[in-house]
């Protein structure tokens, strides 16, 4: 299944992980870079062949099972809403290892159709030979290029959603598959994502990882702390750390976004919930199954459970001075780099005049 990891580099982490889901590991990232590596060798490979090549390793899966909150809530609005999959045709846009196909088998679909580029599908289709399912049909090719036995389907699941939502995220092949194949009054598993901002206090980790750059055995290397300012830190956020409110930046609804409204800008308004320093701007993500009986879905914001997604923390130039009631005020716009859509170019700017004096931030970021 699509999800989009990235390594950590916030070495342990500020927020333990649930026993069963541990924190995401180096491994499956160095795994994906090594086959990156490995793979450059490859003639006429482009960066998109590499991207679903990286998912062809077992780890990344591994790691996305045995996220809980994930994989348990799309079980929940599946399972539980046999009455929407009973007798239905289902799409599984990028079936990964083949367990939400497996789900919409068990919920009671008449057939189940998954979609997968990378080789993690040969074992898929074992998986679903050793389980017993002779009415789930799995397909290797890319979204955009394969062809189904049928022309229209009932419900499409997929598991899309990347860092920063976004980020190396499969949106717009579900869409494709949307516009193609959804029989219309069809579902989509889930349907709605809002992606939220807010504001927290992390003076360790930045005096450790970024104001280390200032004077390094006596030398200036300050010259890499601006890159490290420039790449958005994705981890876990204790949630003493937050110290504001949260802010809508995007609302998708994907019976109705269209990929060109994937790129956006919005403003934002955080209010201080404490005296303190604020060192950081933090985005998370919710999603939700609002087609189910009970509306389902789950946060990666940092006061919910961890998910291997956990949060995106983009520093601050410098810290601003935070008086609770006292509130910073921004801007942010989101767009997919033109040389590699699967990178994100953001641009943020925030400002705050308090009593303690004024604050701006102005600056470039890049998911990479």
């Amino acid at each position: 299944m699509p999800s989009k990891k990235k390594k950590s580099k916030k070495g342990q982490g500020k927020k333990a992980a649930t026993p069963a889901v541990k924190k995401e590991a180096a491994a499956p990232a160095v795994k994906k870079e090594e086959s990156e590596k490995k793979d450059e060798s490859k003639e006429g490979l482009t960066s998109k062949d590499y991207y679903f090549d990286s998912y062809s390793h077992f780890g990344i899966h591994e790691e996305m099972l045995k996220d809980e909150v994930r994989t348990r809530t799309y079980m929940r609005s599946i399972l539980e809403n046999k009455h929407l999959f009973k007798d239905k045709v289902v799409l599984d846009v990028g079936c990964g290892t083949g367990i939400l196909s497996m789900f919409a088998a068990k919920a009671g679909a008449k057939h189940v159709y998954g979609i997968d580029c990378a080789g993690i599908i040969v074992q898929a289709k074992e998986i679903v030979k050793a389980n017993g399912f002779d009415n789930i049909t799995l397909i290797q090719g890319k979204v955009e290029e394969v062809t189904l036995p049928v022309e229209k389907v009932d419900i499409i699941i997929s598991e899309w959603m990347g860092y920063f939502l976004l980020y190396e995220s499969m949106l717009d092949t579900v869409l494709y598959a949307r516009d193609k194949w959804l029989t219309p009054g069809g579902a989509l598993f889930p349907d709605k994502a809002t992606l939220k901002v807010c504001a927290i206090e992390d003076a360790e980790y930045r005096e450790d990882k970024i104001n280390f750059w200032d004077n390094v055995y006596g030398f200036d290397m300050s010259v890499i702390k601006e890159m490290a300012l420039v790449e958005p830190l994705v981890d876990v956020c204790d949630p003493k750390q937050v110290m504001s409110n949260s802010c809508n930046i995007l609302d998708i609804d994907l019976y109705t976004v269209t990929k060109e409204e994937l790129d956006f800008e919005s403003d934002f308004k955080l209010i201080f919930n404490r005296d303190d320093y604020c060192h950081a701007v933090v985005s998370y993500f919710d999603v939700t199954f609002s087609k189910t009986h009970t509306k389902i879905g789950f946060s990666t914001g940092p006061r919910a459970n961890y998910t291997h997604w956990k949060q995106t923390v983009f520093y601050l130039d410098e810290p601003c001075v935070a008086v609770v009631g006292e509130e910073v005020t921004g801007h942010i716009k989101v767009m997919r780099n033109k040389d590699n859509p699967r990178d994100i170019d953001i641009h943020m700017t925030s400002k705050h005049d308090g009593s303690n004096g004024s604050f701006a931030n102005d600056r470039h970021y890049r998911l990479r």
